[in-house]
């Protein structure tokens, strides 16, 4: 990669702290910041490629306590580092809640970024006429996504995820379900709804959208029946009930298409041999980041890597979904640890993406689809341990963490000790940088819940300054299909409009036309 004004700033950054951090040196890094955001062109060009990160629960607070935990690592202060997003020179903030919560679902708000519409809780790919966990009541209501809108002109399509490839997320690329509990058959018997004409997610991936080039993430049971043995461990089984190998239908009538499930496997995949790939590494989710060494899942670093590597061969372009789920579950935890390096993961995952394509063709936006409730308190010293203690007493005076929860499992060490003492935990003695240390929290809950805060947006490449203020979370769909010239009936997509005639204007004007009306999109939308 060039180098790039912010590395710069980190290289300042970290040179400040051996020389000192005088006014100068501030005054220096804001004018030098100014002069970089004057000079600053807007990339009005065409989106060929499109690169899409999430992380599931990356609330804001989350962002900055795996800034400081990677710098942290790093052997720095923390406070000065960059995660890869960072860089990027677009930011705004995104509204999140649902059509019917104000604190949202991961399935409601997935149908939004990826389908341009909002709907409510729990529903994947279906506008707000549908009931939840009722089939036939969406029927008519079906939205496409981004990825399908991306394969209908033509370019390679990719899904990966540390979570169940049919879990919420992932499946709002492709599916469309009253509740994003039908992961597989069985869960729609149980609901009484099978039958009615609704397939369950995993089947609507291999029936449906068999075009995906790329599929990588958890989830093996939801694909095979439940007379089969996982090859990973044999005391698991297959969820289906419906007989088929959903697997082994994938695979039929494809050339140079190739399944995997482990680390080994995937590694020795060759991406100029292979046109299709699917790998599902857990029987359920992936492990954590801190603990896929211990088993057979390939890093979302190396995921990415591979993807981009299989979809740059299509000459026309490529819609890339990367989601780096298990942030969120190590926050339903009460685990800032591992939400902390699961972040990190995606840090070094963006990182990858920055490396591998070009500013000037690919659009990268990374933005986290709700929040949850751990924040940053107290008032610990610079460089102090973001997992330690925050250097500060409550008027019990005993100390806490800079990270706690506002709800979740570590409340009930807290209940416990005022039951059994009259007072909170003594946490002078315990390591509280432990990967299985919970945070304490406030109400006990058995599962931490989202927030209902708003979330950033980051943005480089093609069309990324649309990108900005404060949106509803469905915008976001909608600046992909414009900056990818997705969307062939939108009368406001500028790649259309001028697409459409450009053998008769001069390149000159067609630039001033299209800065004219990403102008307008962004004034009106």
């Amino acid at each position: 990669m060039e180098f790039t004004f912010s590395v710069f700033i980190l290289l300042l950054a970290s040179l400040s702290l051996v020389l000192g951090q005088d006014a100068a040196f501030w005054n220096n890094q804001a004018r030098d910041s100014i002069q970089k955001a004057l000079e600053r062109e807007l990339n009005i060009g065409e989106a060929k490629n499109i690169i899409f990160f999430l992380g599931d629960g990356m609330s804001v607070p989350t962002v900055t306590a795996a800034r400081i935990r990677q710098g942290q690592l790093k052997g720095e202060t923390g406070e000065e580092n960059i995660l890869a997003w960072e860089t990027f020179p677009h930011v705004g903030l995104i509204k999140t809640y649902n059509t019917d919560a104000q604190v949202p679902d991961s399935a409601g708000t997935a149908t939004a970024f990826f389908s341009g519409i909002k709907t409510k809780s729990g529903v994947v790919g279906i506008d707000d006429r549908v009931e939840y966990a009722d089939c036939e009541s969406g029927v008519g209501g079906e939205v496409d996504s981004v990825l399908v809108n991306a394969h209908n002109i033509g370019k390679a399509t990719g899904v990966i995820s540390t979570a169940r490839i049919t879990h919420a997320t992932p499946a709002a690329t492709y599916a469309h379900v009253a509740k994003r509990g039908w992961e597989v058959d069985t869960e729609m018997i149980e609901d009484g709804e099978d039958g009615k004409g609704c397939k369950d997610i995993a089947l609507q991936l291999i029936e449906d959208n068999s075009f995906i080039k790329v599929i990588l993430g958890g989830g093996r049971r939801m694909f095979y029946n439940n007379t089969e043995l996982d090859p990973e461990d044999p005391s698991d089984r297959g969820n289906r009930t419906d007989g088929r190998n959903l697997i082994e239908e994938w695979q039929e009538g494809k050339a140079n298409a190739y399944y995997v499930w482990n680390k080994e496997q995937f590694d020795a995949i060759d991406e100029d041999t292979t046109d299709y790939l699917f790998g599902l590494f857990e029987d359920s989710h992936m492990r954590y980041a801190s603990e896929s060494e211990e088993g057979n899942d390939p890093s979302l670093a190396s995921m990415t890597e591979k993807a981009i590597k299989m979809l740059q061969k299509e000459e026309k372009g490529f819609f890339l979904a990367v989601e780096g789920g298990r942030i969120d579950h190590a926050h339903h935890a009460g685990n800032a640890y591992n939400a902390l390096g699961d972040a990190i993961a995606m840090s070094d995952a963006v990182a990858m993406a920055l490396e591998m394509t070009s500013d000037s063709d690919t659009l990268i936006v990374v933005t986290a689809d709700h929040a949850h409730t751990m924040s940053i308190g107290g008032y610990p010293d610079r460089g102090n341990k973001i997992l330690g203690l925050a250097g500060y007493f409550g008027s019990d005076d005993l100390p806490f963490t800079t990270l706690g929860y506002l709800n979740g499992p570590g409340a009930e060490e807290v209940r416990q000790s005022y039951s059994d003492t009259g007072m909170r935990p003594n946490l002078t003695e315990i390591d509280t940088e432990d990967k299985d240390y919970l945070q304490q929290a406030i109400v006990p809950l058995s599962s931490e819940s989202h927030g209902g805060d708003d979330v950033a947006i980051y943005a480089t490449g093609p069309m990324a300054h649309l990108f900005h203020g404060v949106q509803e979370q469905s915008y976001i769909a909608h600046v992909m299909r414009n900056a990818g010239c997705y969307d062939e009936t939108d009368t406001m997509n500028a790649c259309l409009n001028l697409n459409s005639a450009s053998s008769n204007i001069p390149s000159a004007l067609r630039v001033s036309l299209m800065a004219l009306l990403s102008a307008m999109i962004t004034y009106f939308f």
